[in-house]
């Protein structure tokens, strides 16, 4: 078949790799000069790394270099992704400067309008089947503010996080950051060193975690383990599960009470005033969120200010923000990591319509395959703390898939089963799902299910070191290379 796939980011590059093998035409589109998503040099922000290490964020087929540190830095892993383009051979495939307009679906598959950002030329290009990989951190979402014109006049700059790329740009300046996410911390504590103040400004705190916590270890041990995946409460439990979380619950809640005065204390959380309202296990929202190495310290020596509980109400001619408070602060750069929508821009929309709910939630069965829509499937719509390797197993399903060895329920289970994971993750994260794109922090158990629809998995040893071990990317590779090779069997 011929394979058109929109996004040359960690989904976009594994599905390429993984349905090149299989036998197809691939032909991968970006329009950013290189490959990478979120880690290409037009999206890379001041202080920007790999939420966790090197050991667990790679792909199952390609280890990343023992010359890395352990968490890699924005650029690092942008090499990596270029490196794995070139290690497997399919840099032919990826057109990059080239932005997919439309895609138009037709009784033979799609017709895509593609445009080359250079020239502004346009042509189309047909394909069998369409995957979209244009990533769940796709359009950036900068707050409407009121008086933004003012601000601007006024030589003010306001931006979304991912596109503040030059630490330049910040230098000598008034910094206010909007958020409090991993962006936002971050970016924070990044340009702190060259700003002439940097004042965050956070509607609503979220708990956060060390990468080492002094008495427990490496977060890794704690959040990508079964064990650690178990105290969430997970859709559909396993009998370990059901126990943590029935008549077992005093252990659990014990565990995230001994958990979160470790972290106050080991943050200085209450001395600084930043104890978020809710209970710890709130870190799992949507993802586990790192604390930032340095961010806590710089706020303890005033070099950092967070505003906490509050928002931002009108943009000045200053420049300068106006707070719910009623505080005036000055700013010369406001940069909002304020998160980012779910779109698919070049889809007709209604056919956007038949893949999303009334909440805007994705609609797909597995992360991975529309209801109502034929030859389309999604590729890192279950983005996680292991999202190469789910790239990478999520790909392999696809393949199988395409070549009519898997076998789904009938379209009603599938609609019921999809129905009832968004009402799930709706109420479990208070609607911080990413609109049903976030699989975190369940990521072993995601990669479990599309293994068990393939007939495989790992084998009980590895699998039973993974309840107190974190998940290795490696252990997979042999099911990577054997389904890639022989798709049809089972």
């Amino acid at each position: 078949m011929r394979i058109g796939v929109v996004g040359a980011g960690i989904a976009g590059l594994a599905s390429a790799r993984v349905l090149g093998e299989a036998g197809h035409e691939v032909e991968v589109f970006d329009r950013t000069p290189d490959v990478g998503g979120v880690w290409s040099v037009t999206r890379r922000y001041p202080g920007l790394k790999t939420q966790n290490s090197k050991r667990v964020y790679g792909f199952a087929g390609l280890p990343m270099p023992t010359s890395y540190p352990d968490v890699p830095s924005g650029a690092q892993m942008q090499a990596y992704l270029q490196s794995y383009v070139e290690h497997f051979g399919f840099g032919d495939w990826i057109r990059l400067n080239t932005e997919v307009v439309t895609a138009q679906s037709t009784s033979r598959g799609w017709v895509l309008q593609v445009r080359d950002v250079h020239d502004e030329r346009v042509e189309a290009v047909d394909c069998d089947h369409l995957i979209v990989a244009n990533g769940v951190f796709s359009a950036p979402n900068v707050p409407n503010y009121p008086g933004a014109d003012d601000f601007k006049t006024a030589g003010g700059q306001l931006c979304h996080a991912s596109e503040f790329v030059d630490l330049d740009q910040a230098r000598g300046k008034r910094i206010v950051v909007v958020g409090y996410g991993k962006s936002a911390c971050d970016i924070a504590e990044a340009v702190s060193d060259v700003a002439a103040s940097t004042t965050v400004v956070v509607r609503r705190l979220l708990w956060k975690i060390p990468r080492k916590v002094r008495g427990l270890g490496n977060f890794e041990a704690l959040a990508l383990t079964r064990f650690g995946e178990a105290g969430f409460g997970y859709l559909e439990p396993n009998g370990f599960e059901r126990f943590y979380n029935g008549r077992g619950r005093r252990l659990r809640d014990a565990a995230f009470d001994l958990m979160q005065a470790l972290v106050t204390r080991q943050l200085r959380l209450r001395e600084l005033g930043l104890v978020p309202d809710g209970p710890f296990e709130d870190i799992a929202e949507s993802t586990a969120s790192l604390a930032t190495d340095g961010f806590y310290e710089k706020v303890a020596d005033r070099k950092i200010i967070v505003c906490r509980d509050i928002e931002i109400t009108r943009l000045l001619g200053g420049p300068a923000v106006r707070l719910s408070s009623g505080e005036i602060v000055g700013a010369e750069v406001v940069l909002c990591a304020t998160g980012f929508r779910q779109e698919v821009p070049f889809l007709a929309p209604d056919v956007t319509q038949q893949l999303t709910d009334a909440n805007g939630d994705f609609r797909l069965y597995r992360q991975i395959v529309p209801s109502n829509v034929e030859a389309l499937t999604f590729a890192g719509y279950n983005t996680s703390m292991l999202s190469s390797l789910g790239a990478e197993i999520g790909a392999v399903w696809t393949a199988a898939l395409l070549a009519g060895c898997l076998e789904l329920p009938p379209p009603a289970e599938r609609d019921k089963h999809i129905d009832t994971r968004l009402a799930w993750m709706r109420q479990r994260t208070r609607g911080h799902h990413a609109h049903g794109t976030v699989v975190a922090p369940f990521d072993i158990r995601n990669i479990d299910e599309m293994l068990r629809d393939l007939d495989t998995n790992i084998g009980p040893l590895t699998r039973a070191r993974q309840w107190v071990i974190p998940a290795n990317p490696r252990s997979y590779r042999t099911i990577t290379a054997r389904r890639i090779r022989r798709p049809s069997t089972t």
